[in-house]
């Protein structure tokens, strides 16, 4: 499978969601190339963004896996070639 970079954005709203976003990323380590997360205290929401490099499968995964934890908005883009 050819891979690709990416570009992961979380908007954690409820910060109680924190833990298992971050045990997530955690597992899916290896595809993170670099993070970055700041916390949005004026709007009570945390911020993360992620680069990340990896087959589209992959990236899917752990998309996907962050999509399903309530109060966490995640949207993701991935290059068209290697």
């Amino acid at each position: 499978m050819d891979k690709r970079i990416g570009i992961i954005g979380i908007v954690i709203e409820d910060l109680s969601c924190a833990e298992r976003v971050n045990a997530i990323l955690h597992e899916h380590a290896e595809l993170i190339v670099g993070r970055m997360g700041i916390p949005y205290r004026e709007r009570g929401v945390s911020v993360i963004t992620l680069i990340v490099d990896g087959s589209n499968d992959e990236i899917s995964a752990l998309t996907g896996k962050l999509g399903r934890v309530s109060g966490a908005t995640v949207k993701s883009m991935v290059t068209k070639s290697k």
